[in-house]
């Protein structure tokens, strides 16, 4: 018996020698799916310049021109043109500061009011149709009670994003602090975890990509909140929002579109941003990972 374990263990195959999670047939996908992983945006942007063009000039006569000018036409009158350009950079700062403040309140409050409920189940019946109420009563109804209450300025605004921005932070975070195995739950159980070691240690690096999700989704509305706060708090400098109702009620085009076009770039870019710092802080071990 023995000489026939020794035999076997002379053949055993080493384990630098078996393939690999992240072999070379791993390394070659990743490879092949970079050209797609850029072209693709390329080619809807070509797509979407092309009906942009297609608008202008088969669609519109040249009289209503105006109201759609031309890629071109956007490019060197508002891009191109500095005396353009620097209000609209000034404005998209303001409106990045709204932004990012709310985003950072929404985050921090959302957070905590989702680890409250997860505590208790009547706290989660007695919060939870709040959070509900502040997603779907329409802001503008009650951007004059925000107005009267905080003033017309910098305040007003970043109430404005954190009431668009907190119900995704509280509904994901509840959710993953919810969704932790049971088994996990039991082995905390038996080594007598308390329960803020419990929340600390397990539920909330649980909960990371969750809480990551409702980041993602708060960024966006967060930067639409701002926009929205810029267009009817308009004390103060103005934003890219403000900047946007005076092109459209000076029927300024170009300049309309060059606002359009930033706003919506830096929305791109914050949620670019924190999906990059989502995939930093759990990628190296949730299966999200593996995506392509």
């Amino acid at each position: 018996m023995s000489a026939d374990i020794t035999a076997r263990a002379d053949v055993a195959v080493p384990v630098t020698d078996l393939p690999s999670k992240a072999g070379p047939a791993t390394t070659a996908r990743r490879r092949r799916i970079r050209p797609a992983a850029l072209l693709t945006p390329l080619g809807s942007l070509g797509a979407a310049v092309g009906v942009w063009y297609a608008v202008t000039y088969l669609l519109l006569s040249p009289a209503r021109r105006f109201l759609v000018p031309p890629p071109d036409q956007v490019l060197t009158v508002s891009f191109l043109d500095w005396t353009h350009l620097q209000p609209m950079l000034q404005a998209l700062w303001l409106t990045a500061q709204v932004a990012l403040v709310g985003l950072l309140i929404a985050s921090a409050l959302g957070v905590t009011v989702a680890v409250l409920m997860s505590r208790a189940r009547w706290l989660e019946r007695s919060l939870y149709p709040y959070a509900v109420i502040l997603q779907t009563v329409p802001i503008l109804a009650i951007v004059p009670l925000i107005g009267l209450w905080f003033g017309f300025g910098f305040t007003s605004r970043v109430v404005v994003c954190v009431l668009i921005a907190l119900f995704p932070m509280i509904a994901n975070t509840l959710f993953g602090i919810q969704s932790v195995d049971r088994t996990h739950h039991d082995l905390f159980t038996l080594q007598r975890a308390s329960r803020f070691s419990r929340l600390r240690k397990l539920e909330l690096p649980a909960a990371l990509p969750s809480i990551f999700t409702g980041l993602r989704t708060s960024s966006g509305l967060s930067v639409i909140g701002a926009i929205v706060g810029d267009m009817f708090f308009k004390q103060g400098e103005p934003g890219i929002g403000t900047l946007l109702d005076v092109y459209r009620s000076r029927l300024q085009s170009e300049d309309l579109f060059a606002a359009i076009i930033l706003a919506s770039l830096f929305g791109v870019a914050v949620f670019a941003l924190f999906t990059l710092v989502a995939r930093l802080a759990v990628g190296s071990w949730h299966a999200s990972a593996d995506r392509p």
